[in-house]
């Protein structure tokens, strides 16, 4: 195909594609159609024909779709002294945090684990105060859809916000990681596992544990007998465990070992934290 007719071809679906997009939200599904019309002919690569369905797809959701469930929130109090905010800013290796009251319904701000160590480090733990840290918190509706949400984390320049549901409680959290996600696909972070490194050894009885990695060699490293009757890798097994594809920060447990879901979409499990019974230390870590 000449490149003459290639432009022709491109100017006609970016015609097409713009009168879909000035029309009314049932032309979705013809969008949709266009979209994928395009990437056969070789108008859109793969990856770009998926941010794009992700954008469209933003416009259905709400947040309640995406949140990180009360019971998941990986909370501080406000009341909290140094030696117990940092094990729990460094073992999560989250940089936000829902500041606490009395309970999980009194979200009081938000602490940024860089606020945290930036004070520490000016101010030493015995002057420390948490409320010289905190910043306010912002609250969404459950309900509210996803591509204003996102306008409004752009425009207002803020990463998190506390989901309530219609009675004020507490519902969730929400990051604008995890609406981008929605669009690009999951983000690599610096808590990813090498490729040749399905298991890696965090702390004693911590590990993460790349969803693909097979059972079988799971069963060999912790020396658990796990089955791989039904699934072949572990995140197949843990998503068995759950009954459906679970939301990031929610936990299974099989035999004595905890499964925390680390990094996932609405397809699949990516990454895990696992919580084991006992310590297992490789060979090479132990000099073996």
């Amino acid at each position: 195909m000449s490149d003459d007719t290639q432009r022709r071809l491109r100017r006609g679906w970016l015609r097409r594609l713009q009168q879909q997009m000035s029309g009314e939200p049932q032309d979705r599904e013809a969008l949709l159609e266009d979209l994928r019309e395009a990437a056969e002919r070789g108008l859109l690569d793969a990856d770009a024909l998926e941010m794009l369905e992700g954008v469209i797809a933003v416009g259905d959701l709400h947040v309640r779709d995406i949140m990180v469930p009360r019971s998941q929130m990986t909370v501080v109090g406000r009341d909290d002294g140094v030696a117990q905010l940092l094990p729990v800013v460094v073992e999560s290796g989250h940089s936000r945090f829902p500041v606490i009251g009395e309970d999980r319904d009194q979200v009081v701000g938000i602490l940024l684990a860089k606020d945290l160590l930036r004070y520490y480090a000016e101010n030493g733990a015995a002057d420390f105060d948490i409320r010289e840290c905190i910043r306010p918190a912002v609250f969404v509706p459950e309900s509210k859809r996803l591509n204003v949400l996102l306008r409004e984390f752009r425009k207002n320049r803020y990463h998190m916000a506390i989901v309530v549901d219609e009675y004020g409680g507490v519902a969730g959290l929400v990051t604008i990681e995890d609406v981008i996600e929605q669009i690009v696909g999951d983000i690599a972070d610096e808590y990813d596992v090498e490729e040749d490194l399905p298991i890696r050894r965090d702390a004693e009885r911590q590990y993460t544990v790349r969803a693909l990695t097979r059972i079988a060699e799971f069963n060999e490293y912790f020396g658990t007998q796990l089955s791989d009757a039904e699934f072949d890798t572990v995140g197949g097994l843990v998503a068995h465990g759950f009954g459906r594809v679970p939301r990031r920060g929610e936990s299974v447990r099989l035999e004595d070992f905890e499964f925390r879901v680390q990094r996932a979409d609405r397809r699949r499990i990516d990454l895990l934290k696992v919580t084991a019974p006992r310590d297992v230390v490789p060979p090479e870590e132990a000099g073996g």
